[in-house]
């Protein structure tokens, strides 16, 4: 069931003339304990409409806060309003956090223990993010430089103009603190700058430049990569070309683009059939541990389907790109009409996006497993 909990903002700081960060405080009720680079999901009423927008974590761990950046974005109803409106003492809801854009600490082991420094010694990150992007990969640079003594990262930050950077005085604080192992190049459109590297977009010809003189791609851990999906494309790109094998690669996504990243086979004909002529496929979706059997129309989404009949399955974005209604397909086949999300190996292991999944068998078997 897709649960939400009442949460006061307790301070709005503008980190930017369009973007401000808000520090929240759970009021009771959920988990609201995060991993480092997951998002927030949240819902509010306009004019009787309910709208659910995520927004990132920026916060690291260990800071004992709650805070998620929000930039605005032009005819964005929710961005809009939390930037002109939000008050500090309002209540707002929101489900608890969610993400896989980084992995927990626990499972990797921390310096809890004595020569856990020396084990993460050689760890070595490296993240490109563009605008808005910076802001799951804050909490992420903030919770792996404090937690992991010998790492070190590398952040590549693309920007319009120098005050579009968001979190700047937060960037530098954190520099300054870890001088030898955290090197931030920002790079901007429109610079005045003389050196390629940090002046205008980045492409081919840059990324080459940062592989070859500032850092060796074979030598990283994972690299994070945060923005337009074309920036994603083009890095990951330069990157398999120097033999990185793809799972060192985390993305995360904010802006559908104009096709989906993982490319969706024509179906057959015999699939086609069922797509065309099937007035009503047969679903079985296991939701809270309860299995809950009914029909989906003809060129009807799975989320759809299960909203128009009361049942309360998590979504947010709505077009393919948070992953908020990642469930898994174990019985039958479906299409997703477009995929910003899922990676290769969780669409090989069956998991789809409610929002975008149409059947293409006469019967499926769902499970939601968050």
């Amino acid at each position: 069931m897709a649960r939400f909990y009442p949460l006061e903002t307790v301070r709005i700081r503008k980190t930017t003339r369009q973007a401000v960060e808000v520090t929240l405080r759970p009021l009771g009720g959920g988990d609201f304990t995060f991993v480092q680079g997951q998002y927030l999901t949240f819902r509010r009423e306009f004019d009787g409409i309910e709208v659910r927008r995520s927004y990132s974590i920026c916060a690291g761990r260990d800071e004992g806060a709650l805070r998620v950046g929000i930039k605005r974005v032009e005819g964005g109803v929710f961005s809009t309003w939390a930037f002109e409106e939000l008050a500090e003492g309002a209540i707002i809801e929101a489900m608890e956090p969610a993400g896989g854009f980084d992995s927990p600490l626990e499972d990797e082991g921390g310096d809890q223990d004595r020569g856990q420094a020396q084990a993460h010694r050689g760890h070595r990150y490296l993240a490109f993010a563009a605008g808005s992007g910076i802001t799951p990969l804050l909490s992420i640079v903030k919770t792996r430089l404090a937690a992991q003594a010998g790492s070190s990262f590398t952040l590549i930050y693309a920007n319009r103009h120098l005050d579009t950077v968001m979190f700047k005085e937060e960037l530098d604080d954190l520099k300054n603190l870890h001088l030898a192992r955290l090197n931030i190049v920002h790079i901007l459109k429109d610079a005045e700058e003389d050196a390629l590297l940090c002046r205008g977009r980045i492409d081919a010809e840059k990324c080459d430049l940062i592989f070859d003189r500032l850092i060796d791609p074979e030598s990283l851990t994972r690299i994070y990569l945060c923005g337009p999906e074309a920036l994603m494309d083009l890095v990951a790109e330069r990157l398999s070309d120097r033999c990185v094998d793809r799972h060192r690669i985390r993305r995360e996504r904010f802006v559908a683009g104009t096709a989906p990243r993982i490319p969706r086979p024509a179906p057959t004909s015999a699939q086609a059939s069922i797509e065309d002529s099937a007035s009503e496929v047969q679903v079985s979706l296991t939701l809270d541990g309860i299995v809950r059997d009914f029909e989906i129309k003809k060129g009807q989404t799975l989320l759809d389907a299960a909203l128009e009949r009361g049942l309360d399955m998590p979504y947010a974005c709505r077009a393919g790109v948070c992953s908020t209604c990642k469930c898994r397909l174990v019985e039958g086949e479906a299409r997703m009409r477009v995929n910003h999300a899922l990676e290769d190996y969780e669409v090989e292991q069956g998991y789809v996006l409610a929002c975008q999944t149409i059947p293409l068998s006469e019967r499926l078997a769902v499970v939601c497993e968050s």
